[in-house]
């Protein structure tokens, strides 16, 4: 396990994503993992601490959560590009193997139910606040964070460190096909 994971406040925690990265969402049910790309994840409140994601009904991810009523966000970084994408152009719907296929590793921490995926720069643990009207109108889910780590070396004392961590260690911005972008350079305001 990666010995630079540390915890966030919780009412910090809207800062591993307020950045819009590109994310990882996971969830089990019954035995069965799956984890998918996701873009639109949005911070919702402080405290409790609760985010927003938008999960379409097609995809397996989305119905593991309905069972579970439990995920994880994951911010995979450039060093996961291809996992990243991979996962997000094939279901498991389609393909029971896919996350042996695309190479996933899994690790626990004792504070979250589900496994993590390795490598990221940070994860987010969630109950589902289950709303059926936004989940089946606009395919949008709540979840109340009830968990936060990151990786010392990217995230800090509630602040991102991109500018000081290796490139590698960035978080991802989709954009289409098989384009993202980096996140990029600090800029600090007067």
């Amino acid at each position: 396990m990666n010995p630079h994971i540390e915890s966030v406040e919780l009412e910090k925690a809207y800062r591993l994503i307020n950045h819009g990265p590109t994310t990882l969402v996971s969830s089990r049910h019954d035995g069965i993992d799956n984890v998918m790309s996701a873009s639109w994840v949005c911070g919702l409140e402080f405290k409790p601490a609760k985010l927003t994601v938008v999960l379409d009904k097609s995809t397996f991810t989305r119905k593991l959560i309905e069972q579970s009523h439990k995920f994880v966000i994951h911010v995979p970084t450039v060093g996961q590009a291809q996992l990243v994408h991979y996962l997000g152009t094939h279901s498991r719907t389609d393909e029971s193997e896919k996350l042996a296929a695309a190479g996933v590793q899994f690790f626990q921490l004792p504070a979250s139910e589900l496994p993590l995926v390795a490598g990221c720069a940070a994860w987010l643990y969630c109950e589902l606040i289950p709303i059926e009207q936004n989940q089946n109108d606009h395919d949008l889910f709540i979840g109340e964070i009830k968990g936060a780590w990151a990786d010392s070396r990217v995230f800090k004392e509630g602040r991102w460190l991109f500018e000081e961590a290796p490139e590698e260690m960035r978080s991802l911005h989709y954009i289409a096909g098989k384009r993202f972008y980096k996140t990029g350079s600090r800029l600090d305001v007067e």
